[in-house]
C-alpha cells in the first residue's frame, strides 16, 4: 500500500504520465464532460470531495506551468476564488470567459477530468504541466 501522495490510483497514474503542456481539468460535479472522455470521477455526495481539497491533493503531486479558470469565478465564487488562487501560488493563472473554459474543455485536448463532488458555481480550472527540470 502506498504511503504517501495521492492514493486513488486512477488519479496517481495520470498525474504520473503527464507530460510538458498536458492538460488535467479539475471540475465540480456540474461541469459538462464530453462523453469520450477519461474521467476520475472521485464525487461520492454533494461537496465531497470539495473542490479545494482536490485541487490541493493534485498540485502537491503536479508541477503547473500555467491555469486557466473563468473569470466569473472571481465574482460568483469569491471565497473558493481566493482559496485556489493561494494554492496556485506564483502560477500563472489566465481567466477567461466560462463558455471560453467549456470550450477548451470539450477540444479533445485534455488528458482527463478528475471530477469532484463540488456543488458551487465555476469551481473548475484547467492545469496545464509543466517540467520539473531547467
Amino acid at each position: 500500500m502506498k504511503k504517501i501522495g495521492t492514493l486513488n490510483s486512477n488519479l496517481s497514474r495520470t498525474i504520473a504520465m503527464m507530460g510538458h503542456s498536458d492538460k488535467l481539468v479539475v471540475c465540480d460535479c456540474g461541469l459538462p464532460i464530453p462523453r469520450a472522455s477519461e474521467v476520475i470521477d472521485l464525487a461520492l455526495t454533494k461537496n465531497i470531495p470539495s473542490f479545494l481539497d482536490t485541487l490541493r491533493v493534485v498540485l502537491e503531486e503536479l508541477h503547473v506551468e500555467h491555469a486557466i479558470v473563468a473569470e466569473e469565478m472571481e465574482k460568483v465564487n469569491k471565497k473558493t476564488y481566493l482559496e485556489m488562487m493561494k494554492l496556485l501560488k506564483e502560477t500563472h493563472v489566465k481567466k477567461v470567459s466560462h463558455e471560453k473554459f467549456k470550450s477548451i474543455t470539450q477540444d479533445g485536448g485534455n488528458v482527463a477530468f478528475v471530477r469532484t463532488g463540488e456543488a458551487t458555481p465555476y469551481a473548475n480550472v484547467i492545469l496545464i504541466s509543466g517540467v520539473t527540470f531547467d
